[in-house]
């Protein structure tokens, strides 16, 4: 029997496309509370972790607080496993609640925490356990609030919508970096003691907004309707559908490496690492916000772009970019100049960046079925970002550390580069199909007495 096409929310009504920006707004802010927590974090690694922590101001201190900051990383995978399952199976909405306020209390904690001088071991032992709690409730969060859009948008414009939640990850920064800079105005004794403690105190006030923000959208059309086919037997784990063909899987990780390293470098990084060349810190602070600003206009530009052009073509013209510039940026950094500095951070967050990060959400969500959405697309971003997000830093201040910043990190960028377009190279284009399709012949399959309602979103081509 021929199968009725299901097509994705191409048709919505007024309620739907309310639904459509509600899920946007609440994806937004949520990485906008995440990113705002995790670069904080960030952040305070580089300026005063290392002394207040672990009792060293030297680069051993600056190191080991890096080292914590990978931890979290490292524990993002876990999370977009855990998270993706249930996200899998229960529904995005649940557990994009249950993450948002895992991620906003472990920030509030860790303002919270004695120094090293006050309870010795303990002191970085409480931090590296709050900070894996950070990646876990990240690692959950990224990957569903960029679906939540995803799926909650037509075909024609997946690219846009669900590269607009990722805007939230500037303002974020640009937050955290603003309040920081607040902060920093503080005589010395006073931030060390208790100043630097105030931007963590903020995240149960951010916490409040964003549960009013999730509970407010409906369930995505495409889990509604895998819920509605009521299904009988046993399925494979999330996990598993998503293992099966690494073919899809390995390029969704590797897309992400570039993005991701380029963040990492320019947003954590090249703070710790301008204050030893000589820069003013509130200015690379201000460096690094205003390069976070202008990347929340060309995120949706490059999005939308992605929806004409395709996934792959956008992003590999990105990472071509990486490669042909990462040692020219390493060098107007190196200049002592503030104004080549502040050019090298936008062109690196502002252009590159954004080129590869946009298309990256519609891609993930393109690449696996319903079933095993969630958990595949976090894999692929949270796998990504342990590699090129976490380490980074880390890898980045020990190369400075050995006097080989600029041939260290330019190769750095540029390998990045390299393995995000070739990864592209290898994804396939599927930016004009419905979010929906793998689930058509279930439903033209589906036992007698099935129910096949569809849910509002999902409308036949033919209504």
């Amino acid at each position: 029997m021929p199968s009725a096409h299901v097509s994705g929310p191409s048709s919505h009504s007024v309620s739907d496309r309310r639904q459509l920006y509600k899920a946007t707004a609440s994806g937004l802010l949520g990485f906008a509370i995440e990113q705002y927590d995790f670069i904080l974090y960030g952040t305070m690694a580089a300026l005063v972790f290392g002394p207040l922590f672990f009792g060293s101001s030297g680069w051993g201190g600056e190191i080991a607080s890096f080292g914590t900051f990978a931890a979290g990383y490292v524990a993002r995978p876990l999370g977009g496993i855990i998270f993706g399952h249930y996200g899998d199976r229960l529904g995005r909405k649940r557990v994009l609640i249950i993450s948002i306020t895992l991620m906003a209390i472990s920030s509030s904690l860790i303002g919270l925490l004695p120094t090293y001088d006050q309870v010795g071991l303990w002191a970085p032992t409480f931090l590296v356990t709050l900070r894996i709690a950070q990646g876990i409730a990240l690692g959950g969060e990224s990957a569903g609030s960029l679906l939540m859009a995803a799926e909650h948008s037509s075909a024609k414009r997946r690219g846009l919508w669900s590269s607009a939640p990722m805007t939230g990850g500037p303002l974020g920064s640009l937050l955290a970096t603003g309040v920081t800079a607040a902060v920093l105005t503080l005589p010395d004794d006073q931030f060390n003691a208790w100043g630097w403690r105030i931007p963590f105190a903020m995240s149960f006030v951010l916490l409040a907004v964003g549960i009013y923000m999730r509970f407010s959208v409906k369930e995505t059309p495409a889990f509604e309707q895998t819920k509605n086919l009521g299904q009988t037997g046993k399925r494979s784990a999330p996990l598993v559908k998503a293992l099966r063909n690494p073919r899809v899987l390995l390029p969704c990780i590797g897309i992400g490496i570039g993005p991701q390293a380029l963040q990492a470098i320019i947003g954590t990084w090249l703070v710790a690492y301008g204050t030893h060349l000589g820069y003013d810190p509130q200015f690379l602070l201000l460096a690094v916000g205003i390069a976070s600003g202008f990347v929340i206009l060309t995120l949706p530009v490059f999005g939308y772009v992605s929806d004409v052009l395709g996934r792959k073509q956008v992003i590999i013209a990105g990472a071509v970019g990486a490669v042909i510039t990462a040692f020219p940026m390493m060098w107007m950094i190196n200049s002592l100049s503030p104004t080549l500095l502040l050019i090298a951070a936008i062109w690196g967050r502002t252009v590159l960046q954004a080129v590869m990060y946009a298309p990256w959400p519609a891609l993930l969500s393109e690449s696996f079925d319903t079933e095993s959405r969630y958990t595949g697309a976090s894999i692929g971003m949270q796998i990504s970002t342990v590699v090129a997000g976490g380490f980074t830093p880390m890898i980045a201040t020990s190369l400075t550390s050995g006097g080989h910043a600029v041939a260290g990190v330019g190769s750095l960028m540029l390998a990045a580069g390299l393995v995000t377009g070739v990864s592209a190279a290898f994804t396939r284009d599927r930016r004009h199909a419905e979010l929906t399709d793998g689930l058509v012949e279930a439903v033209a399959t589906a036992p007698q007495g099935t129910a096949r309602t569809q849910p509002a979103g999902l409308v036949d081509d033919a209504s």
